[in-house]
């Protein structure tokens, strides 16, 4: 199959499943959720819903333990959007990227901040150095 029709048939399950889940689920354990890509088979059968969850790591689970019992009611949304003949059968996984660079960027953010306190101690104060010439 073509893979901008693939693209394009996954740019539609990520949409309606980011708007199912922000605005018509009403699990109350679904929560914090935001959906970062979807990945589409190529006979259109099977879809992969990529999720970020933030929170702790129960409540990571308890989230995509709802999205799970929900994936029926996305997948008819889909199915009254998308004019296939199959409607692809939804799968939710949890995507690790966007925690993963939070917390790469929190690491260069602390070593940026160690490495200008050392430089600080290390080198003089310039004006401090001309007052001592002088003096």
């Amino acid at each position: 199959m073509k893979q901008h029709r693939l693209a394009r048939v996954a740019e539609v399950i990520r949409e309606v499943a980011a708007e199912t889940i922000l605005f018509e689920m009403r699990d109350p354990r679904v929560k914090n959720v935001t959906v970062t890509r979807a990945e589409v088979s190529g006979d259109l059968q099977h879809a992969k819903v990529y999720v970020s969850i933030m929170g702790s790591e129960k409540a990571q689970d308890l989230a995509l333990h709802g999205l799970r019992n929900a994936a029926g009611f996305v997948q008819s949304k889909l199915g009254n959007r998308l004019k296939t003949r199959f409607t692809p059968q939804i799968k939710f996984v949890l995507d690790e990227g966007v925690k993963k660079s939070i917390e790469v960027s929190r690491l260069l953010n602390a070593e940026r901040a160690q490495a200008a306190g050392s430089a600080t101690d290390a080198a003089p104060d310039p004006e401090q150095a001309e007052e001592e010439a002088e003096g």
